[in-house]
């Protein structure tokens, strides 16, 4: 029982890193109906940043995350306003290319300035924990409740405030929304800014216990597009549910079947839940 506990523990780590990355993922979509290929980059390049100004300028661990982060908001705001905001009259297929072109671009550039080898970064939070014979690391536990919190502040933030209700306004109807004054340029402005500080943060929250290398974006976008395929295109309680789901199925189904098949076992549930639910567990709805 103890040995189960622990691999959902593990999870549910992993599940908030999921999460975090899709739920960024999934603004932008649900707001522009762009799939960004480049997302999986813009973690890296918040992971390799945050690095630098741990190593290099001498921040401390959470100011050089949320400094990351905002640098990261100003990529993503740069992004939209160069590459997607000219093609979004054009086919999608246009704008998908120009996401992989993005995508290639920043990691051509991560291996550029730091080189292609692996790198670790540092932690203050590196103590080990032992509670009800469950193993956890300060750095885990961090992880867990900054993740939460973050998705909680989202939440707020789109339920709350104007400008949250007007993404929801956008992503529900863009043209209706556009109608009755809701500037939705500066909306996908702030969906791409607010997208690319989500997936700096879940970088700088897991690299600690992660190595850090130009690739690294690879995986993890292919399993944020299979969680907000799971959860239901454009929804973030859909993300978000779908993140821990996934990550589950990979803890356990590793630890039970082999850590080999965890990617498989992935995806089958996918497979699984979409038999049963082609539109996902929730219905499109920022």
């Amino acid at each position: 029982m103890t040995f189960l506990a622990q691999e959902i523990l593990n999870g549910l780590v992993l599940g908030s890193i999921y999460s975090l990355v899709a739920t960024g993922l999934t603004l932008v979509y649900g707001v522009m109906e762009i799939p960004n290929f480049a997302h999986g980059h813009l973690y890296m390049l918040g992971a390799y940043i945050t690095l630098f100004l741990l190593v290099s300028a001498h921040f401390s661990y959470w100011p050089a995350a949320l400094a990351a982060a905002v640098v990261l908001s100003g990529v993503g705001a740069l992004l939209e306003w160069v590459v997607f905001r000219p093609l979004r009259h054009a086919l999608q297929v246009h704008a998908m290319i120009a996401s992989v072109g993005v995508m290639l671009f920043l990691e051509a550039l991560a291996q550029w300035i730091w080189g292609p080898d692996f790198q670790r970064m540092p932690t203050p939070y590196g103590r080990i924990l032992n509670v009800a014979g469950l193993t956890i690391s300060e750095q885990q536990l961090v992880i867990v409740l900054a993740a939460l919190m973050c998705m909680g502040l989202l939440y707020l933030f789109l339920k709350h405030t104007t400008l949250g209700m007007a993404m929801e306004a956008v992503a529900q109807n863009r043209a209706g929304a556009q109608l009755v004054g809701i500037p939705t340029q500066r909306i996908s402005l702030l969906a791409f800014a607010l997208s690319a500080a989500l997936a700096s943060l879940a970088a700088s929250l897991i690299a600690p216990i992660h190595l850090i290398f130009p690739a690294m974006g690879l995986m993890v976008i292919m399993k944020a597009f299979a969680i907000i395929v799971i959860g239901g295109m454009g929804s973030v309680p859909g993300a978000i549910a779908g993140g821990y789901i996934l990550a589950l199925a990979e803890s356990i189904g590793g630890a039970y079947v082999s850590t080999n098949y965890q990617d498989v076992i992935a995806f089958a549930l996918l497979v699984l839940i979409l038999s049963v639910r082609p539109t996902g567990l929730f219905t499109r709805r920022v």
